[in-house]
């Protein structure tokens, strides 16, 4: 009995860890999801199941003894051994634990950088979400500025994306507008409202992302898609899952929606992993969408059908979407392109009023068009990578084995 109490203790230790460092390493999606309340009532849930077991691992040594045994030793823990453990483990322990606060003061003491005004105000979406960025300025580091001087204006319900070189600055304006970081020159404005001046709170419950690189938590599919809304139904998220395109797949799989994807989602494949991040973000619904190479591990049949959808929740519902994209093909259709360079404005436009002014645009498009026709086997490797993730996961030993290792991840015309 004794043995296997203890098991149980170490396994709610275990579970305990998991849940920290899971929380942790996936700290954005956390951020982009305003889930803090949900992953701190997770950790106390299973910090009150471990001490609940290391409370049944003492009780239950009493078993071990006869009366009189326990006579015995209360007389002996008494009388010599609570002076003697004083001087040796307590003592020790009183130590650990005061370094312990130390460290859990001096975390305490750690400055905040992004904070909010005493009287900030909730974001109010009066105009349908029109973004303005005027004359920001941003750097990482005090010696490489990554935007310079940099106004442009997102209209509302409109389809707007932003290209360019890597390195240009196109993530930046995601993270700048989610307040991971606070602008150094110039300001952000939704609807003639200073970001600065509202609730983080508002803010981000505004604004959905679907990260270039997708967070995963080492879950259920149905945990991870469930994430874009705690409270919402299995017929819900089954609705969303469908709407990414991704629900015939579960289907598929041994354990359906109960299918663990592993940590960081080790164990399904990139354009898997973007598909449940998409599925995640419509079943949140926020009014302001942003997608930061959100289809760049599909196929071709995949990402075109899952821009049909995207299009049409755009425009059946007038929100205002940004697209953050490498791949030019996935953003032609969009009613206006900001194209950066070195932290600049390059210039602004349709896809075709910037093939005909010939600059930054025009030679990206020339560029990639020409890769394209070099490279006519890339779109298939893409679709051999899905197939093997989909039998590897379609195996159900191989489901449960969570030390697996993961597999590494014809265009329709355009105008031109």
């Amino acid at each position: 009995m004794a043995n296997e109490v203890r098991k149980q203790a170490n396994a709610a230790d275990n579970r305990g860890a998991t849940v920290a460092v899971d929380s942790l390493i996936n700290y954005e999606a956390v951020k982009y999801f305003n889930n803090e309340p949900f992953e701190v009532s997770r950790y106390d849930k299973a910090l009150k199941a471990y001490e609940n077991a290391s409370i049944k691992v003492t009780t239950s040594l009493a078993f071990l003894n006869s009366v009189g045994d326990l006579v015995m030793i209360n007389q002996l823990v008494f009388q010599l051994s609570v002076p003697l453990n004083f001087l040796g483990s307590v003592y020790r322990e009183l130590r650990q634990s005061l370094l312990d606060m130390e460290t859990l003061f001096n975390l305490q003491k750690v400055n905040v950088t992004i904070k909010e005004l005493p009287n900030a105000k909730p974001l109010q979406l009066r105009q349908g979400g029109e973004i303005r960025f005027e004359n920001v300025t941003f750097g990482y580091h005090p010696d490489r500025t990554v935007l310079k001087n940099v106004s442009f204006t997102i209209p509302a319900g409109e389809k707007f994306a932003i290209v360019g070189p890597s390195g240009c600055g196109k993530s930046t304006i995601l993270r700048l507008l989610f307040r991971f970081y606070d602008v150094q020159g110039g300001r952000i404005l939704i609807d003639g409202q200073d970001i600065r001046d509202v609730t983080l709170d508002s803010l981000r419950k505004s604004i959905g992302v679907v990260p270039q690189d997708t967070p995963l938590f080492n879950n259920t599919i149905e945990h991870n898609i469930r994430y874009g809304r705690i409270d919402a139904t299995p017929e819900e998220v089954r609705k969303a899952a469908q709407r990414a395109h991704i629900h015939e797949l579960i289907e598929r799989l041994p354990a359906g929606y109960n299918t663990p994807v592993g940590e960081r989602g080790m164990m399904i494949s990139g354009g898997e992993k973007q598909r449940l991040a998409i599925s995640r973000l419509i079943l949140k619904d926020p009014p302001l969408l942003f997608f930061d190479e959100a289809t760049s591990a599909l196929d071709t049949y995949t990402e075109q059908a899952l821009l049909q959808n995207i299009n049409s929740i755009l425009k059946d519902q007038a929100r205002t979407s940004v697209f953050v994209a490498h791949r030019l093909r996935t953003i032609y259709d969009s009613d206006r392109i900001l194209v950066l360079k070195d932290g600049h404005v390059a210039e602004t436009g349709n896809h075709t009023e910037l093939l005909e002014k010939g600059g930054v645009y025009s030679d990206l498009w020339k560029a990639q068009e020409t890769s394209l026709a070099q490279d006519p086997e890339h779109e298939r490797e893409i679709e051999i990578e899905e197939l093997e993730v989909e039998k590897r996961l379609e195996q159900p030993d191989r489901v449960k084995d969570s030390s697996s290792q993961p597999q590494p991840p014809q265009d329709p015309p355009i105008p031109h």
